[in-house]
């Protein structure tokens, strides 16, 4: 696990977007796994910005998202799918059957379980996620995957914590139907993808953040799962990393990965 910790978050995001543009660059046909929630925005924005000036296009690229809501149409205003489709698809030459997002609407438990077996076999079919995206949730989940996930678990229906469903009822109308189920990505998908990387802002995050790198390997936090990843980085504003027990050495590795990558090991 690669431990970077940056000035602010928005060194966080352009750091991201730098990850992003490199695997573009780098594959015929890139497949990102992206990720929704108040984090990601920023690198959004700026890959909307980097699009808009040339530096990169999207237009061989396919995507997966992590999740979305069980109950409420793809356009619903608080549906991930409008969600991605606002912060990021609308705004670049990504091809819109190339995005996929599962398929949610359904409250039949025998429809959405194929949803999630269909959702499985098209990341497949793609070649595998090439960078998973993530932010971490208040109690440490990836994706929807709330604590006790199993670390093995693929695509499957998942119910919301107590304190999820209260971080996200800031996005509904009083009195609107909130979704206390999901569709998502199970921690053995994320885990298959080729890299992740991480994003985590803000002190809200920092014991979330501490648990993840320095806590042990467990269910109670699924985001620990990413310790079993050969190729995860975490990328931390000073403020997630406030917490971390070993932070001056995470900086010190990272000091000393940049010198040997500009070829001074001294």
């Amino acid at each position: 696990m690669q431990v970077i910790i940056l000035p602010s978050a928005r060194d966080v995001a352009l750091y991201a977007a730098d990850c992003v543009v490199d695997v573009i660059d780098a594959r015929t046909n890139p497949v990102l796994g992206l990720a929704t929630g108040s984090t990601p925005i920023a690198l959004y924005k700026e890959l909307v910005v980097r699009y808009q000036s040339k530096q990169v296009s999207f237009r061989h690229t396919t995507s997966f998202n992590l999740d979305e809501y069980i109950g409420i149409a793809d356009s619903h205003e608080q549906s991930y799918r409008t969600f991605m489709n606002r912060h990021l698809f609308d705004a670049i030459d990504i091809i819109a059957t190339n995005t996929h997002v599962p398929l949610a609407e359904s409250q039949d438990a025998g429809t959405l379980k194929k949803s999630a077996q269909d959702y499985e076999a098209s990341i497949q079919q793609a070649g595998g996620i090439d960078l998973q995206i993530l932010g971490i949730g208040l109690n440490g989940h990836i994706g929807f995957n709330e604590p006790t996930s199993s670390f093995a678990s693929r695509t499957r229906i998942k119910t919301l914590s107590e304190s999820t469903v209260i971080a996200n009822k800031r996005f509904f109308k009083d009195g609107e139907f909130q979704p206390h189920l999901a569709l998502t990505m199970g921690i053995g998908t994320i885990l298959d993808s080729n890299a992740v990387l991480l994003m985590a802002t803000g002190k809200a995050k920092a014991e979330a953040v501490k648990a993840m790198i320095e806590g042990p390997l467990s269910a109670m936090c699924p985001a620990s799962a990413l310790q079993l990843h050969e190729a995860a980085t975490i990328v931390l504003d000073e403020e997630a990393a406030s917490l971390l027990a070993l932070k001056e050495y995470y900086q010190w590795c990272e000091q000393k990965r940049q010198q040997l990558h500009e070829g001074n090991v001294s």
